[in-house]
């Protein structure tokens, strides 16, 4: 099986669970924060929709330059509206998806490097970026949604199994 194939499957399996709880967010509660040093609702929903982005940044770039000299800078979108950002979402995982069928697996293990105002931070295998700066990442944030979402009492969705909200066994 090649190294896309294997993805393929993780990004669709992990894209439905997301979605799912991106669905649930709130449009009236977008600037909510759980604590003060927190993203607020908003922003970690819309972090979390770009990144599934990022897995075409690493396709389909050799170096991302987050603030590279004399361009703009990246940015997360602003999320004003839940619909826009469930748009935004299902638009990166189609184009992810896209970028990923399209690598050979000697693409996937060419290195990729993250850079920032022109010095390199990090040089990994795309496959490592994909898994632990891309996928990873988005399961991380996707579990800090969840609790966002128990906190502001909205039924978390079943995730790797029963929440207690959803899919109760037996």
């Amino acid at each position: 099986m090649a190294i896309s194939q294997s993805f393929i499957a993780e990004l669709e399996h992990e894209a439905a669970t997301t979605r799912k709880c991106l669905e649930r967010v709130p449009q009236d509660k977008l600037g909510w924060k759980p604590h003060e040093k927190s993203m607020s609702l908003g922003e970690l929903a819309g972090h979390i929709a770009d990144m599934t982005g990022w897995a075409t940044v690493t396709m389909n770039m050799d170096v991302f330059d987050m603030h590279p000299p004399g361009g703009p800078t990246w940015q997360s979108p602003k999320v004003t509206n839940v619909a826009d950002l469930l748009s935004y979402f299902d638009k990166g995982v189609a184009e992810a998806k896209a970028a990923m069928l399209a690598a050979d697996d000697a693409k996937w293990m060419a290195n990729w490097s993250l850079a920032n105002a022109g010095t390199t931070l990090m040089t990994m295998p795309r496959v490592a970026v994909m898994r632990s700066f891309v996928m990873n990442h988005v399961i991380h944030h996707r579990g800090q949604l969840s609790v966002y979402l128990r906190q502001l009492n909205i039924p978390v969705p079943s995730i790797y199994g029963p929440s207690a909200d959803e899919g109760q066994m037996g």
